[in-house]
């Protein structure tokens, strides 16, 4: 499965949200401006999200939102725009063709850096998903050990957190063998490099879905080691739902924020609590990925939101917050780039409004913090199907 996070340089992403900024606004049909006054049939106001990628377990919780009715109990019609290679969500945000989008906070501070107002309104993954797998006979379980080695990373934005686990572990990126890796596994399967990058929720499943040449069997966890940022303390913040800054000016916008973000963490502790109806649900919402496969996804992506702060799920951490941005500023890639020139304004995140949803939830009765969670356990199929 080809799944680039960001497929555009940040020179690329830079001039795209320029371009875009340039543009006339545009505004999704039968939405004011200003805030959303018009209603959708109904009487429901129109919300259009823009995705980061297609439709995957990654995003489950916000198809499970539209499912489950959350959206419509807080007055919503939302429509979920899949988004692709040549779509970067932040920028779509930014042109006003979203109400609201998915997308990585470097990448997005980067389009913010460039001009986009765009905020951070929710932070859904309070954990990175980026991981370096090696097979376990290569001895490969820090980043120290990556000296001399072959190591594949995907590029295009994606690569920090590894060049900054590699400084963090006194390493040049002369110190290793950087290859471009495809956005799979075949080259760590195949014995092309040595340790590869993955997310948790996607490629590592990748691996275990493969058929073990030597056993004929599918190949297990412990036929690998992976390197797991967030233990090396170099992660950085991913999935998050962000917000026009200029729009967040408007009283009827921010209403209509607070109620977004309160039914998409519902639709996410739903998910939380019924991995394989999720999965159901997002494999009818139009996944090509396999049933088994999305189970995993499901399963993963919750490990990234849950158990969440005790200020409850989507609320960003000031330090989880200060680490990306010090790595974004600070880690440089093989081409001598960083994320960021400049530390962020303070108006690119907020916890404002995800404070008033958590109350709105709580009043509901949601757990919105899932302290009692525990992963489900997810046997993959050949090919996750």
């Amino acid at each position: 499965m080809r799944r680039p996070r960001f497929g555009r340089t940040l020179a690329a992403i830079g001039a795209v949200a320029a371009v875009a900024l340039a543009a006339c606004s545009t505004t999704p049909a039968g939405q004011q401006a200003s805030g959303g006054a018009t209603t959708a049939a109904g009487g429901l106001q129109p919300v259009t999200l823009q995705l980061q990628w297609f439709t995957q377990g990654q995003f489950a919780g916000y198809f499970a939102a539209i499912d489950q009715g959350y959206y419509r109990e807080k007055g919503l019609d939302v429509r979920i725009k899949e988004g692709g290679v040549d779509i970067v969500p932040q920028t779509v945000l930014a042109q006003g063709q979203a109400d609201y989008a998915i997308a990585w906070v470097p990448k997005a501070l980067a389009s913010r850096e460039q001009g986009a107002a765009i905020t951070d309104v929710a932070q859904i993954f309070q954990r990175s998903g980026t991981r370096q797998v090696a097979f376990a006979t290569k001895g490969i379980t820090e980043p120290t050990q990556f000296a001399g080695k072959k190591i594949g990373n995907w590029g295009f934005g994606n690569e920090f957190e590894l060049f900054a686990g590699m400084t963090k572990a006194g390493l040049k990126p002369s110190d290793v063998t950087l290859v471009q890796q495809q956005f799979d596994m075949q080259a760590l399967l195949s014995g092309e490099i040595d340790a590869a990058q993955a997310m948790s929720y996607n490629e590592y499943a990748q691996v275990l879905e493969a058929q073990n040449p030597a056993t004929g069997q599918l190949y297990q966890p412990s036929d690998f080691t992976v390197v797991d940022w967030n233990t090396d303390g170099t992660a950085m913040l991913q999935d998050a739902i962000w917000a026009s800054t200029d729009k967040l000016s408007d009283p009827a916008y921010q209403d209509r924020t607070v109620r977004f973000v309160a039914a998409s963490i519902k639709g996410w502790a739903y998910c939380r609590d019924n991995v394989a109806a999720c999965r159901d649900i997002v494999v009818k919402a139009g996944s090509k990925l396999g049933a088994s496969h999305q189970l995993w996804q499901v399963n993963e992506v919750n490990k990234l939101i849950w158990p969440s702060p005790a200020a409850g799920a989507g609320t960003i951490d000031p330090a989880a917050w200060a680490q990306t941005v010090n790595v974004a500023r600070t880690a440089v890639n093989a081409d001598g780039q960083t994320v960021l020139t400049k530390d962020p304004d303070p108006q690119a995140y907020t916890n404002d409004y995800v404070t008033k949803a958590i109350d709105m939830l709580k009043g509901e009765g949601v757990d919105v913090v899932g302290t009692n969670y525990r992963p489900e356990t997810v046997t993959l199929n050949p090919g996750g199907n």
